[in-house]
């Protein structure tokens, strides 16, 4: 009897287009490198620590995976096409049927990123 594929949702877009809140309807498994930079419920940004967190949040995503977690969802801007790479090898790594989900929509951001580093962030989305 075949069982149902593992998903990993790997859900991107620029800053403010509602990835986080889209990720976490459809999983509590949800991780993005945002996370790292939660302390005690408050967000407080590090640029000098982004390397650090967008490796967490990977670790994050394969610790899950390493448990057999059923739906898993991954939301980070990925504005390049080697950003999702990795998770791609985790999904085949441990057989995750991969569903990619592109957001669009123009919220207002939750961290403050400015208007500014949003649209460089749309200009560079690559397919």
């Amino acid at each position: 009897m075949a069982t149902d594929p593992k998903v990993l949702y790997i859900i991107r877009g620029a800053s403010g287009s509602g990835k986080s809140t889209l990720a976490n309807k459809i999983t509590p498994c949800a991780f993005a490198a945002d996370d790292y930079f939660c302390k005690n419920g408050k967000y407080k940004f590090n640029p000098e620590k982004l390397k650090e967190a967008h490796e967490w949040c990977k670790e994050q995503v394969q610790w899950y995976m390493m448990l057999g977690a059923e739906e898993i969802a991954v939301h980070n801007t990925f504005t390049r096409r080697w950003e999702v790479e990795p998770y791609l090898q985790l999904a085949e790594k441990y057989v995750y049927k991969v569903v990619e989900i592109i957001v669009k929509s123009d919220l207002e951001n939750v961290h403050g990123v400015p208007p500014e580093k949003v649209e460089e962030q749309k200009a560079r989305f690559e397919l």
